[in-house]
């Protein structure tokens, strides 16, 4: 008999670079089913390259990213779009298209891949934005809501096809702190009621830490630590530290490495 795995998403002695760029250097980390996983880190650290590697945008130099027990990079082209059919992806600047009114782009992907019928598309679509409370705007263009109200527009069509995987990367960007709540709060009722499985992928400390269920701190191309929030909140180490309570000084350094400022500006070293 076969026995799914707990985990949804593994992810084994990962390797990943940019050029001469080393984003991954050996990554461990799995994802269970049912459960909303934070990874956190600073800009530039590899988080939206993780969510691009489990999607089969990109390859790994090395290791292995297995979801749903299938290897992503060893899938052919008919059984990657097959696994992306379970995924549902909310991107950064929500990605809504700017001709089609709030509507017509929850509904585009039910009409891209299902045969459903356009009277049950239609209640489907009223059903998604009734649950992230905008069944109002539905005859609206998206230039014509706010940032917090497109935010959540972008995540009731990420969910059009109630997929097995949501992603969501930097959802909390540039939202003020009562829109930032609310999705934050709609993410994790979601997931709870469609009994799937989320990523958020953050360098919002605060508001994560209130809604998942497990956090991975990426930090040099390695998990630096993993736990619950009270776990790492409570961790003595020094990256840890740093990054979970916005400490500006410490071993997370400001500048990027580069030659000498000297150097650049042509006076020595």
């Amino acid at each position: 008999m076969h026995h799914e795995s707990e985990n949804l998403i593994e992810i084994e002695n990962l390797h990943f670079s940019y050029g001469e760029r080393k984003i991954f250097n050996g990554i461990n980390l799995k994802i269970p089913r049912g459960k909303v996983v934070a990874i956190l880190g600073v800009g530039g650290s590899g988080k939206s390259t993780l969510l691009r590697l489990i999607g089969g945008q990109l390859q790994p130099s090395s290791g292995s990213v297995k979801v749903a027990g299938q290897t992503v990079h060893k899938l052919d082209r008919h059984q990657l779009f097959a696994l992306r059919r379970d995924m549902g992806m909310m991107f950064q600047a929500g990605g809504l298209f700017s001709d089609l009114s709030v509507y017509e782009n929850i509904a585009f992907p039910m009409r891209e891949l299902t045969d459903l019928s356009e009277d049950l598309i239609h209640d489907l679509v009223l059903m998604k934005l009734h649950a992230v409370g905008l069944r109002g705007t539905s005859k609206l263009m998206p230039n014509d809501l706010s940032g917090g109200m497109a935010r959540r527009v972008a995540l009731a069509r990420t969910i059009a096809l109630d997929p097995m995987l949501t992603m969501y990367d930097e959802p909390f960007a540039g939202l003020d702190p009562i829109s930032l709540n609310v999705i934050a709060q709609l993410i994790r009722k979601l997931n709870d009621a469609l009994g799937g499985t989320s990523i958020i992928v953050t360098y919002d400390v605060t508001e994560s830490l209130k809604v998942v269920d497990y956090i991975y701190l990426i930090h040099n191309g390695v998990v630096e630590a993993a736990g619950t929030a009270e776990e790492l909140m409570a961790s003595k180490d020094s990256v840890v530290a740093q990054f979970i309570h916005s400490q500006p000084n410490g071993p997370i350094p400001f500048h990027m490495a580069s030659p000498s400022y000297r150097e650049d500006l042509g006076i020595g070293k």
